[in-house]
């Protein structure tokens, strides 16, 4: 059986909020939180494939302390990155 996308949604964005760590929890949970009514089924497997990658290596993607491999998902990355340094500008 399918999983329908609001039933989705909250799983990601559970799994976003719970990272393990608080800066992740604040970086990847923040962004889903604050576009969970808008990700569609794509933007959600591009978030799973992402949140899959090892969390030492994502949070040093995401705070810019390494560069991103090929194999990861830089756009997003990006969009996660400037989301909350939109948030942080006066």
């Amino acid at each position: 059986m399918t999983e329908d996308i609001e039933t989705r949604r909250k799983r990601v964005l559970y799994r976003a909020q719970h990272r393990g760590t608080q800066e992740m929890d604040i970086l990847i949970g923040g962004f889903v939180a604050d576009h969970l009514a808008t990700l569609d089924s794509a933007l959600l497997d591009r978030l799973e494939a992402l949140m899959d990658h090892e969390e030492t290596d994502l949070q040093a993607w995401l705070l810019g302390q390494r560069g991103v491999p090929e194999e990861a998902d830089q756009a997003l990355i990006d969009l996660i990155r400037d989301h909350k340094l939109g948030q942080a500008r006066p």
